[in-house]
């Protein structure tokens, strides 16, 4: 059970270890704070700002992919034939090309964004193995 003098602030004349009236209210707890706030605004920052350059990256190579090699350069592309299988190379973009292009666009996104994950502190693999049945 607490007493009045065990809840009661020191006096000032006893020597204390954290003087709350030395310090100036919103200095040091508050900086503290507000710092780490800021670091971790420029984290998710950076996360997000790498996220979209990945993002802008494989779209671009997905749309030169469907619309360029598919559809606008088809006909310069029909020039050329698939080895082994004579179908012209326009043609096998539209059809066959761009579905593997895809795939393999969804591969490098997640392998990416693993890296990313690591790299920014927020990845999914658990190291202490919480979800562990003992």
């Amino acid at each position: 059970m607490l007493t009045a003098q065990a809840v009661s602030s020191p006096e000032p004349d006893e020597p204390s270890g954290h003087d709350r009236d030395s310090v100036a209210p919103g200095t040091l707890d508050d900086e503290r704070v507000v710092e780490r706030h800021r670091d971790e605004q420029s984290i998710r920052r950076g996360y997000w700002r790498a996220n979209l350059r990945l993002l802008g990256i494989l779209l671009s190579v997905w749309f030169a992919v469907s619309f360029g090699a598919g559809i606008l350069f088809a006909e310069p592309l029909n020039q050329f034939k698939l080895p082994g299988t004579g179908f012209p190379l326009g043609f096998w973009f539209a059809q066959q090309g761009g579905i593997y292009v895809f795939v393999a666009l969804i591969v490098i996104y997640a392998v990416r964004m693993n890296h990313l994950d690591k790299q920014f502190g927020v990845d999914e693999d658990d190291d202490d193995d919480e979800g562990a049945a003992s």
